[in-house]
């Protein structure tokens, strides 16, 4: 959102402020995305949808909010006022959710949770599995991304996330330490026990600097043999046989066709927290949702570390 700017008819966009609240939404997600079908997207409606509304708004207050130009619309002063009171709406209407949300002890109703794809493939599936069970009246919904959600925003009621600082304006609980060493398939870790002096290749994620430091000290003789900028491909790569691969231990133990070869020492890697926001931590749902993480994690401990 840009900055507020001050406009003459004021009195007559008030006025026209009390048109639909989709309208209003219409306009902010306007200017917040800059083109109609990134509106709609946002939105979940059609493109066409979000146009319609824009000039249902911009009758009821009088004034042109957005030029029409030939590569798409451009925000007036009076399309930055709008926006601006949409989205002081919007912030008092979302935390109007969250704190209702919080005070809700209910098991019944919507939870959203987030959480990697990788970390729900691997192990959270369990968990996420016995909540389902356990609360039927719960529509629970599982966001698998490793973007940060913002939680502010209700875009999730819950995170999972593998970090070492999970949000300093957030709730969180740290569910588990973790550990990470070197794994590769049976058929190479046997090659490199018959031969430590071989060269070790690697499969390396590109934001890697080159193998591990603490492996050379045993296998000085190493190159990175591929890089990649995706865990999935990472472990397609291993499963291949393409190299050894640097994983976190639940990763790797659990990943078919892969075993973990001595030649990276066990490494402290990062931490699994679940964060909320503090409205909404102490909500039903979410208690009840983060008691089936720590039961979890208190079980399996051994697996990350």
């Amino acid at each position: 959102m840009r900055k507020r700017v001050s406009l003459h008819p004021a009195h007559a966009i008030l006025h026209g402020m009390e048109s639909n609240w989709d309208d209003l939404k219409a306009v902010l997600f306007l200017v917040r995305h800059g083109t109609l079908a990134a509106a709609g997207s946002a939105l979940g409606v059609a493109y066409t949808t979000v146009a319609r509304r824009v000039e249902r708004m911009e009758k009821a207050v009088g004034t042109p909010l957005f030029e029409r130009l030939t590569d798409g619309y451009r925000v007036t002063e009076a399309g930055r006022e709008v926006a601006y009171h949409a989205e002081q709406m919007e912030q008092q209407h979302i935390a109007l959710e969250r704190r209702l949300a919080g005070q809700d002890q209910h098991l019944r109703g919507s939870l959203t949770v987030t959480a990697p794809q990788l970390l729900i493939a691997a192990c959270l599936a369990k968990p996420i599995g016995a909540f389902a069970d356990a609360h039927p009246d719960v529509d629970l919904t599982i966001r698998a991304t490793n973007d940060l959600l913002d939680l502010n925003r209700r875009e999730a009621d819950l995170a999972i996330r593998v970090s070492n600082d999970p949000g300093d304006t957030l709730t969180g609980l740290r569910l588990a330490e973790q550990a990470q060493a070197s794994f590769a398939t049976p058929d190479l870790a046997n090659r490199i026990a018959a031969d430590p002096a071989a060269c070790v290749e690697w499969v390396m994620h590109v934001s890697a600097k080159g193998p591990p430091k603490p492996s050379l000290a045993s296998h000085p003789n190493a190159r990175v043999k591929l890089w990649l900028d995706d865990m999935v491909a990472i472990l397609g790569a291993a499963q291949a046989g393409l190299g050894v691969v640097r994983l976190p231990m639940f990763l790797g133990r659990s990943t078919p066709g892969l075993v973990q070869v001595p030649i990276l020492p066990p490494q402290p890697y990062i931490p699994i927290w679940c964060v909320a926001h503090r409205d909404v931590w102490k909500g039903g749902k979410v208690r009840a949702f983060r008691e089936a993480l720590v039961a979890y994690f208190r079980e399996n401990r051994d697996q990350f570390t």
